[in-house]
């Protein structure tokens, strides 16, 4: 297989680039696809307040994909070294601890988020009219967040381990689940969807759409797992992978410094985002619920220039390891155009479809024409975000770690937040323009990162340093 240098040396500019988001893009689509699939099948309740309860609840949720994450990604670079280094038995030592520690935690995080859900949804903007609503989805999040947290530190290990396309295999199929399961549960008999009426459902609303996410989570944990077990031959690894729980201090210390940035990074976004829906909450139940459409339409549109963003950090990354710098800079000059030439035309299919998009949920017009200018508003930013981020991953190539934390989490508290809450709460001006100032925030990032980049301040070799 060839590695990523060679493959950019043979291939154009835009072909090794599409080469390496492809696989990235797929892998955040089927990511994307849980909340696509609550907001839509709740959408046809025809009840706003679910909605916005979905919307609300969200950026909790993130919490418990980060804490997976922690375990997953941290103990996937050591599983993937230490397998390189055929050092098999660290590996199920890692894989075990991994296991384990996310059970141990999602519990501990489920028993917390349970216990004072009420508390925690009225911080992040949960009005009289969508707590109890809310609360109701929180709850079954919160009873299963081992399986959030397992699902997606079992995926990562997985994939550590070599066997990408059966991790990817285990999350399409819990997608598919979900997919199933969620109209089941939200909602009732008779009930129209795609002008069929349901033969049955439990008419559950929120909470059928959290039961339906959690129990599709465990599908995906015992999928991937399971395959772990029943291929011993490919992952001798696993035989006997429970037998013990000890794991070197210094070794679960290297996992969780590993993993830990991510984790405060995520945790600190999270936050920032529940805390700018709160913000902007402060205008309406439809202003929720249509941000939580908007959103859900945004991420799958968002996904082009995430991932051509991290394109840039994979073969921009693989020539500065090579040590040539000149090479590099040309490089990567050549892939952040292309990243924003792809994403101005996403943006152009993405502002003329946006008046079909709200028209997928059964909402009220006004949410739905809400949702409509949100959508536009994205649209007409993607060219700078693709801009942005594809300077960010630059940055991390050249290990600037702590400038690409001050671009993300930092930033977005230190100034998104204080424009939208200032102007939600201290001014008349409309909604649609609070958000339009926190998206024009984002050009101060868009400066400093051209600046930078332009100084070749990332032009080092991370691996010789």
């Amino acid at each position: 297989m060839k590695d990523n240098t060679k493959v950019f040396e043979e291939y154009t500019i835009p072909k090794a680039v599409m080469t390496m988001a492809l696989p990235s893009m797929l892998s955040m689509l089927i990511n994307i696809v849980y909340n696509l699939a609550d907001t839509f099948f709740v959408g046809q309740t025809g009840d706003s307040n679910q909605v916005a309860a979905v919307s609300v609840s969200m950026p909790l949720v993130l919490l418990f994909i980060a804490t997976g994450n922690l375990f997953g990604v941290g103990g996937c670079a050591f599983v993937s070294r230490s397998l390189g280094e055929g050092r098999k038995d660290r590996v199920k030592t890692i894989s075990a601890f991994c296991i384990y520690a996310s059970i141990a935690v999602g519990l501990i995080l489920g028993i917390i988020f349970f216990t004072l859900k009420n508390q925690i949804l009225m911080l992040v903007g949960a009005s009289e009219n969508t707590l109890g609503l809310a609360a109701d989805y929180l709850k079954w999040v919160a009873l299963g967040a081992p399986s959030i947290v397992l699902s997606i530190t079992a995926s990562n290990l997985v994939r550590g381990e070599g066997a990408a396309k059966e991790s990817m295999i285990g999350s399409v199929i819990g997608q598919i689940t979900n997919i199933i399961l969620d109209p089941i549960f939200i909602l009732h008999t008779g009930d129209k969807l795609f002008g069929i009426n349901m033969p049955f459902g439990f008419d559950m609303g929120v909470a059928g759409a959290a039961i339906a996410t959690v129990l599709s989570r465990y599908v995906e944990a015992a999928i991937v797992i399971g395959w772990t077990h029943r291929h011993t031959e490919k992952n001798a690894f696993a035989k006997g992978l429970y037998s013990t729980l000890k794991v070197p201090a210094n070794l679960t210390k290297k996992i969780l410094v590993k993993g830990t940035p991510l984790l405060f990074n995520e945790t600190l976004w999270a936050s920032a985002m529940a805390m700018l829906t709160q913000c902007y909450s402060i205008r309406g139940l439809n202003v929720v619920a249509s941000l939580n459409i908007s959103n859900t339409i945004n991420n799958v549109f968002n996904i082009v220039f995430i991932a051509l963003g991290d394109s840039v950090a994979i073969i921009v990354g693989q020539l500065l390891g090579a040590g040539d710098m000149k090479k590099a800079r040309d490089t990567d000059n050549k892939m952040i155009a292309f990243s924003v030439m792809c994403c101005t035309c996403v943006a152009m299919v993405m502002f003329v479809m946006a008046p079909l998009f709200p028209m997928l949920y059964n909402t009220n017009d006004e949410a739905r024409e809400l949702a409509k200018y949100l959508i536009m508003i994205t649209a007409f930013f993607m060219p700078q975000n693709a801009f942005l981020h594809a300077t960010y991953f630059t940055l991390r190539s050249g290990g600037k770690t702590i400038i690409t934390f001050l671009f993300d989490s930092v930033f977005i508290w230190c100034v998104s937040v204080p424009i939208a809450f200032v102007l939600s709460r201290y001014t008349g001006i409309h909604v649609l323009v609070i958000y339009a100032c926190v998206q024009l925030a984002d050009l101060i990032k868009c400066v400093i990162g051209f600046v930078l980049v332009k100084k070749g301040v990332w032009l080092q070799n991370i691996v010789s340093s």
